[in-house]
């Protein structure tokens, strides 16, 4: 039973959520929207160490910005390893605007940068665009 801990982007509301039966649509537990796991996540930075730092299942975080043409062109893949690693792997992005004190953290120079973290440690990055070939190799690589 994998857990992660996910903010409802609705209520904001910090809940664990179990990966494994992601097909059951999980929900809020203060408001009962649902969480879409089969999709990139969006962390805000007072999420992030239990979002991505504590997770029990590997984490793919894109760390991007709206204003970033390759950002917008690695987005349908990054959906894509989302739907087909739903369960085995969460992916989530992060926003560098909004979320300045982790991306300064992590020496984010070049967007996109995408880092698997698993037990709280980056274990590989991929910087720019690097296709759905590059995303299917962060989501199956488990060490550097």
């Amino acid at each position: 039973m994998p857990k992660v801990a996910l903010a409802c982007q609705f209520c904001t509301t910090l809940n664990a959520v179990d990966l494994s039966r992601h097909a059951d649509k999980p929900k809020c537990a203060e408001c009962g929207k649902p969480f879409l796991i089969d999709r990139p996540v969006k962390v805000r930075e007072e999420h992030f160490e239990k979002t991505v730092l504590e997770s029990e299942i590997p984490v793919i975080v894109d760390f991007y910005a709206d204003w970033c043409g390759p950002c917008v062109a690695m987005a349908p893949m990054l959906d894509e390893i989302a739907r087909t690693k739903a369960g085995e792997l969460l992916v989530v992005k992060v926003d560098i605007d909004a979320s300045p004190e982790v991306s300064q953290r992590y020496g984010i120079k070049s967007i996109p940068f995408f880092a698997r973290f698993e037990n709280g440690e980056i274990v590989k990055t991929a910087v720019g665009a690097v296709g759905l070939d590059g995303l299917n190799d962060l989501a199956s690589t488990t060490s550097t």
